[in-house]
């Protein structure tokens, strides 16, 4: 799970990441990886219509060509340079989707879990993981990624490199090839960057799960492609992981399909060094037999390596502690520079409060002024008419004065010019009202004895009817 997460992170930093292209046999997409053949040649002879050229590339750059089989669901060969070996290995396992669908917009070597379900006939042409899965053989390498520097040794990993190999021979397999390369070819070759490999693989009638089939042979043809150059051929048989056969590259090609040539010109196999060739074979024959090769270069790349690796042990505390602290460092200025982003997040929200607050008490000032202002004409107006209207009210007053007291005098000097007319016209009404009050005094008088002594009478009379006779009666 973690290798494919790896992966996926890396398809997307990279565009282009791990790309490979399948192409016909005449098509020019496949001369990218022409320098991976001596004199930019490849090998002839392989003519079968399911034989597919793929260029394996990864970031952009040509890694390694392969020839693969759909047949057979397996690489017959790849071709490949030798490069410095990288110090750790991480296995991310690519298909070629282009091989089962052509019309697919895919284009470059992807994580088979990736596809499943978009790829039309996925597995069609090409094994898949689940081949694998169960079958008691592993995915080995034709061009062993041990032989390879990171860039390139990622590249390895697809499945059209990888052909059916119980876990021994895969292990023999790639212990063998790395020694030989290491010791007995690259110590004999000129120019290291001269020297033209080609790991290929003979499919036989076993099948994987009735799919992939189980190589019967695996070969390596090793080319120097210098003016004192060389070819060398060498093949491993699977019934016998430790079998390891040296022969000549001519040899070699009659083992394979009819008409095939794996190098122009069988890369000098006339005109060879004897010196050199023996001195291969011996180093070939003491890997073989299991003896370290005694070169002097070969001493001193293996002293070189040693140095390197108790150099590498003794500097890995120290390079975990640098890590750490760059971690550390890379944390502290992600942490400081989020602080500062929470600072300048608090101050740019204080200080647009503060502005929008602003904005509004400035609006309200205005709206207040505006209003006030609108407001003056108004009340300048009203004061106006109020102070018309007082007028006219003080007027009105004054002029109801005026005439009130113009009106005095007059109504005075008429009462009082009427006042002796009416006294004397007065006398007789009272001297005659005084004569009928006399009058009527003494007659009330009168009636007044006259009714008391009725009174008297009759209180009188009563008395008499009351008491006299029963006097009499008694008597």
């Amino acid at each position: 799970m973690k290798t494919s997460v790896v992966f996926l992170l890396c398809i997307s930093v990279f565009p282009g990441f791990s790309q490979g292209r399948v192409v016909g046999e005449d098509e020019i997409g496949f001369a990218e990886c022409n320098v991976f053949f001596p004199g930019q040649v490849p090998p002839e002879g392989f003519t079968e219509p399911f034989h597919v050229k793929i260029c394996q590339q990864y970031n952009k750059e040509p890694r390694f060509a392969t020839l693969y089989s759909t047949k057979d669901k397996i690489p017959l060969y790849s071709a490949f340079k030798y490069t410095k070996p990288a110090q750790n290995e991480e296995e991310n396992w690519l298909v070629e989707p282009q091989i089962d669908d052509p019309e697919n917009d895919l284009r470059e070597m992807v994580h088979e879990a990736d596809v499943v379900g978009t790829v039309a006939n996925l597995g069609a042409n090409q094994a898949l993981t689940s081949d694998y899965v169960g079958s008691g053989y592993e995915r080995g390498l034709l061009n062993p990624s041990s032989l390879n520097e990171e860039d390139f040794q990622m590249a390895t990993y697809t499945l059209t490199n990888a052909v059916p190999l119980s876990p021994s021979l895969s292990k023999s397999w790639h212990r063998d090839i790395g020694r030989v390369v290491e010791q007995a070819l690259l110590p004999h070759c000129s120019k290291k960057d001269h020297l033209y490999l080609l790991a290929g693989a003979i499919p036989s009638s076993t099948r994987v799960k009735g799919k992939v089939s189980v190589p019967e042979t695996l070969w390596l043809a090793a080319c120097c492609d210098t003016p004192q150059g060389w070819s060398l051929g060498l093949v491993k048989k699977v019934n016998d992981e430790n079998s390891l056969v040296d022969l000549t590259v001519g040899e070699l090609e009659k083992q394979l399909l009819t008409g095939v040539q794996l190098f122009k010109g069988s890369c000098g196999e006339d005109n060879q060094s004897q010196e050199k060739t023996e001195a291969i074979l011996q180093a070939v024959s003491q890997i073989r037999s299991g003896e370290q090769v005694g070169t002097s270069e070969n001493q001193e790349a293996k002293d070189s390596g040693l140095v390197r690796k108790v150099a590498g042990i003794i500097a890995t505390p120290f390079i975990k502690l640098l890590e750490l602290l760059i971690c550390v460092f890379v944390e502290l200025v992600k942490f400081v520079f989020y602080f500062l982003w929470l600072v300048i997040k608090w101050a740019g929200a204080t200080v647009l409060d503060g502005v929008y607050s602003l904005w509004k008490g400035v609006v309200s000032y205005l709206k207040a002024i505006s209003m006030v202002l609108i407001s003056i004409p108004y009340d300048v107006g009203r004061v106006i008419v109020n102070i018309f209207l007082g007028f006219l009210q003080i007027v009105q007053d004054v002029v109801t004065l005026t005439c009130k007291i113009l009106s005095i005098p007059v109504g005075f000097v008429l009462h009082l010019a009427a006042f002796p007319y009416q006294s004397i016209c007065a006398i007789p009404s009272v001297l005659k009202d005084i004569a009928t009050g006399i009058g009527g005094t003494f007659s009330l008088v009168i009636d007044a004895t006259a009714a008391l002594l009725h009174g008297f009478y009759y209180l009188a009379g009563h008395i008499l009817k009351r008491f006299v006779p029963k006097i009499s009666s008694d008597a």
